[in-house]
């Protein structure tokens, strides 16, 4: 059964042919519509049920439940990435930044190029809030001031994001009798493994000593 914890991306989600960047970049415009106050988001980018989302937990998961989930998470990381490689203020975080956008953004279109190939059209499981979650943490994050303790908020978030794409894509990997679909998580797993290396040695750097 995928975990209930999100996974941006992206992961997904940095995660991304020219169409597919420009509705990249319209999810994170248009999620800026409905930030929220700088109080509330200065919580809301700490709590965990707003920056972790992604609740794809099913008893089975179609294939199509599969891809639309891949695909959703290799988006919105991949907004994230693009905003976090000019509103970060640490250079660690701005190339980290670029390097969701890049990658996500590849691991997207392998995706897409496999659900034409197999002729699966992507369905969200019932219960699968990776979009809205995405397009509410985007909010968060835009609407969040540049500083410190953004570049912070959005490193933690990836860590999280990562891991629970990285359990999520397993889970599918085991459900999924696509022998192509397996291959591509497979190919993929080892990209997002090392976004999560990385973020958590940024992590390490942006956490203060105590």
């Amino acid at each position: 059964m995928l975990s209930n914890r999100f996974t941006r991306v992206a992961l997904v989600g940095g995660a991304i042919a020219m169409a597919a960047c420009a509705k990249d970049n319209k999810t994170t415009s248009d999620s800026a519509a409905g930030a929220m106050n700088s109080t509330d988001t200065a919580a809301s980018m700490n709590d965990s049920s707003a920056m972790k989302g992604g609740n794809v937990a099913a008893p089975k998961m179609t294939d199509a439940n599969i891809v639309a989930y891949l695909d959703e998470a290799n988006m919105v990381d991949s907004a994230a990435g693009k905003l976090a490689s000019t509103k970060g203020t640490s250079k660690d975080v701005q190339a980290f930044g670029k390097m969701m956008m890049g990658e996500h953004h590849a691991l997207r279109e392998q995706g897409q190029a496999l659900a034409k190939k197999d002729n699966i059209t992507p369905e969200p499981a019932s219960n699968d809030t990776t979009k809205q979650m995405g397009e509410h943490t985007s909010a968060t994050m835009t609407s969040m001031a540049k500083g410190a303790a953004w570049d912070k908020a959005y490193i933690d978030h990836e860590v999280d994001v990562h891991q629970s794409v990285l359990d999520n894509a397993k889970a599918a990997h085991d459900q999924t009798q696509n022998a192509d679909l397996k291959a591509l998580i497979e190919k993929a797993s080892p990209v997002i493994q090392k976004h999560l290396d990385r973020a958590k040695e940024i992590q390490k750097k942006l956490t203060p000593a105590t």
